[in-house]
């Protein structure tokens, strides 16, 4: 099942804002938390953290903290001795700099069974070497980075590339999505939020969550900055996690079978896919029975949802997204429109994929 999560960093604020900002993200169902020990400078800050390790386990989450050898050093521990993170509640470390493979795959045996997760965003050939010492694979996971600073986040192409070398793996995954209310991270520098992809940063945290969802290849998302709002952690809470849903605004005359059309079919795009529009060509033939007379035949734009009228007799009732701007024969209505904000994923899909469309 794919999971929702939230990061905290209580070094910034009082141990009673981390645990009330916990207790709202339950309510909406999340069930992951990331927070770092990297920044973390002394023995209330990790006093603090244990608090909240324990309130969380209580809630369901599972904790998991960045790490990278500095941390273990200033513990004075080695990769040997992981009680002391298992003690603080957490239930992986996130390896933020690594080893050289084969303390990896010692760590994934230890006792303690604590997640060892691995960063996704460098590309290298790092998560291969560790299962080449023969990792426990059930305790191997994989996250990417953020990234506060703009202009710093991951390219689309890159992260496509790396995320599937770790699915390719069959490793359990998670990315960053940024919220537009958080004022914090681990660092002092939330240039615009946190972000695992530069073109997300900005976005609406839903938008972003859609896309990392719709690429089949992150299982987990987390919020990156904090506090997320209420009202974002419910957005979040709300999306469909397996399927893309897509929300529309229906335009005045629109008629209630042509509603009827746009949000209860089953919507999937045809395999021998245009580059001008999305086909649901389903629905010619499930309301083939019904008239479909001609209204708003503007020219068609990018985002517009139509239905094909009367003056199509053999698409009559078919149902398309348009993919880019193209005249209007007169025999298509336009219907509703994919809010503005999300006509951005109308490029992600993909020849026999489905979706749904909702209204705004």
């Amino acid at each position: 099942m794919r999971k929702l999560g939230i990061s905290v960093f209580p070094q910034h604020v009082s141990l009673e804002a981390s645990l009330e900002y916990i207790e709202t993200a339950a309510k909406y169902g999340f069930s992951r938390i990331f927070t770092c020990l990297i920044s973390a400078n002394d023995e209330a800050e990790f006093a603090k953290l244990e608090t909240i390790c324990k309130r969380a386990k209580e809630l369901g989450f599972d904790v998991i903290a960045d790490v990278d050898p500095t941390v273990f050093e200033s513990l004075n521990i080695t990769y040997k001795e992981l009680d002391r993170f298992k003690e603080l509640g957490l239930a992986g470390l996130r390896l933020d700099l690594g080893f050289s493979g084969s303390e990896e795959a010692a760590m994934s045996f230890d006792d303690t069974d604590l997640k060892i997760e691995l960063n996704i965003s460098n590309g290298t050939r790092y998560v291969e070497n560790i299962l080449s010492y023969q990792a426990n694979v059930g305790n191997i996971i994989g996250c990417h980075n953020f990234y506060p600073r703009k202009y710093t986040g991951l390219s689309r192409e890159h992260f496509l590339r790396t995320s599937k070398q770790f699915k390719d793996l069959n490793l359990r995954t998670a990315a960053f999505v940024s919220s537009n209310s958080g004022e914090y991270g681990p660092w002092f520098v939330v240039d615009g939020g946190l972000p695992t992809m530069e073109e997300h940063r900005g976005m609406d945290i839903t938008v972003q969550a859609k896309d990392l969802w719709n690429t089949g290849l992150i299982d987990d998302v987390i919020v990156g900055n904090m506090f997320a709002s209420e009202d974002e952690l419910r957005a979040l809470s709300e999306l469909n996690r397996n399927e893309l849903q897509l929300a529309v605004e229906f335009l005045d005359g629109a008629t209630d079978v042509e509603k009827e059309i746009v949000l209860t079919q089953k919507h999937f795009n045809r395999g021998d896919a245009s580059e001008y529009v999305l086909r649901s060509t389903m629905t010619r033939v499930n309301f083939k029975q019904y008239d479909f007379e001609p209204h708003d035949t503007d020219t068609i734009s990018k985002g517009d949802v139509t239905i094909d009228n009367n003056g199509y007799e053999r698409y009559k009732g078919e149902m398309q997204v348009a993919l880019q701007e193209m005249e209007n024969s007169g025999n298509t209505n336009i219907v509703a429109r994919i809010i503005p904000e999300e006509r951005y994923l109308l490029d992600t899909i993909l020849p026999w994929q489905h979706f749904r469309l909702v209204e705004k």
